[in-house]
């Protein structure tokens, strides 16, 4: 079996679970479970082909049902993933999904961002989890200096930017979203307070 469709069985099995387990914790909406390969595994696949080249640990922050966390665990095998979910329901789902996936490169934390202690990481995601200015918070804790944030946006990104640069000083690089006209998934680094 090759590595490509041993990625693609990967992903399929992980559609499988989320759509097994949604009714009873709902990890992504009820109404984007139809589409769920294009609404959501697709969207995360971009975070996968942006950091490319990118190397070392990875932290995914309220991980929620594991996107974009274990789309990236799945396709990069070859980097080290943490995915951060509070929601004790929801931990409990990522660590049945990394069980049944066989994924040795990852592990949940079941805890608060803000409480779990520093983790130094050289890349950190998320997906739809707060306003940019609060995500900065969240991103530069765990970030090391030299690292670099994907945070997926909607419609609202560039307010956020404008709103986040308020309060914090970063370099940015926006990538228009190619599953939604209105998103972007912006390259952040060097993050630092104003």
């Amino acid at each position: 079996m090759s590595l490509v469709s041993r990625e693609t069985d990967a992903l399929a099995q992980y559609a499988a679970l989320v759509r097994k387990w949604n009714p009873a914790i709902n990890l992504v909406a009820p109404s984007t479970l139809t589409d769920f390969e294009h609404r959501h595994v697709e969207d995360c696949l971009q975070v996968v082909e942006l950091s490319a080249e990118r190397t070392g640990s990875w932290l995914d922050i309220g991980s929620g049902g594991g996107l974009p966390g274990l789309i990236i665990a799945i396709e990069r095998p070859d980097l080290d993933v943490t995915l951060i979910e509070s929601d004790r329901r929801k931990a409990s789902f990522l660590r049945n999904a990394v069980r049944e996936l066989g994924l040795q490169n990852t592990r949940i934390l079941a805890d608060r961002i803000e409480d779990v202690a520093r983790l130094d990481v050289a890349n950190v995601s998320a997906r739809a989890l707060a306003p940019l200015g609060l995500l900065m918070a969240y991103v530069s804790q765990h970030l090391e200096p030299s690292g670099r944030a994907w945070l997926m946006k909607g419609r609202s990104w560039q307010a956020e930017v404008e709103e986040a640069k308020k309060v914090w000083a970063f370099d940015l690089t926006s990538h228009p979203s190619r599953t939604d006209p209105d998103a972007a998934i912006l390259e952040i680094s060097g993050i630092h307070h104003v």
